[in-house]
């Protein structure tokens, strides 16, 4: 891959976007995303992500040079189809995905972050959607993902004025779960990735769909979905795994099945 790179380290799979000078989202960034996923998807040894940037941005958003060469509106709605639909996948992805948000991340940049599942931040960083000052708007879901964390005052202010919030505003506001000096912010994350990835995949992967559950369906759905995958993950030999080993006070041993 040219501008994604897969290192693994203790079930994690450290994901480097490098595309400089600012990591800009350009629709070969997006494919590489796609056919990433289908190999972690397939890697029973990845059992976590996380997602940050080489240099000095997580990612300032979308190439801007490339939509000059888009000729008509449909161009366009099929270029933020194609996004939408690969972070969609991302939100929905059964291993937990953490992006750990240095400089800034804006526009596309913030998009992405936002279909990962946990983020954390530097304090400095800068968090927006700048679409605005172009004439523009959000194209990979931004406005409606961004008011489900923040609420909708503050998810229109964010958009309307453009201007991008720190990273420790970002953690007040609901967007970030944590925010790190700098120099910290990727051993943090890689900390709690770590910590994730000792969990059971069958487990973790039931979780992510809770979740998701819990935003696009009702409550009394949300609970009859739940009791369906407690079954399933109790019946699991990593759910009989995590018995035994709580009844022995010993560490389990997940297996992912």
């Amino acid at each position: 891959m040219q501008y994604l790179s897969l290192r693994k380290d203790n079930h994690v799979g450290f994901v480097t976007l490098n595309r400089p000078p600012a990591n800009a989202l350009a629709s070969g960034v997006i494919e590489e995303l796609s056919l990433l996923l289908d190999e972690v998807e397939k890697d029973e040894e990845i059992r976590v992500l996380l997602l940050h940037g080489e240099g000095r941005f997580f990612s300032a958003g979308a190439d801007i040079k490339e939509f000059t060469s888009i000729q008509t509106g449909e161009d366009f709605a099929k270029l933020a189809g194609k996004g939408q639909d690969i972070f969609e996948r991302l939100e929905q992805f059964g291993k937990p995905v953490i992006a750990a948000i240095h400089g800034a991340a804006l526009g596309g940049g913030l998009e992405l972050a936002m279909a990962c599942h946990i983020r954390y931040v530097s304090e400095n960083a800068k968090l927006g959607l700048p679409e605005l000052q172009l004439g523009l708007v959000p194209g990979f879901a931004g406005s409606q993902r961004l008011p489900r964390y923040v609420g909708m005052p503050k998810a229109a202010e964010m958009l309307l004025t453009s201007e991008p919030i720190t990273g420790t505003e970002a953690v007040s506001w609901g967007l970030a779960n944590a925010a790190y000096p700098e120099e910290n912010l990727l051993e943090e994350a890689s900390k709690t990735a770590h910590k994730i990835a000792e969990k059971s995949p069958v487990a973790m992967k039931a979780a992510i769909e809770l979740l998701n559950y819990a935003k696009n369906h009702d409550y009394a759905n949300g609970v009859k979905r739940e009791g369906e995958l407690f079954g399933h993950v109790f019946m699991s030999e990593d759910g009989k795994e995590g018995i035994s080993a709580f009844i022995e006070k010993r560490k389990p041993e997940f297996k992912g099945k």
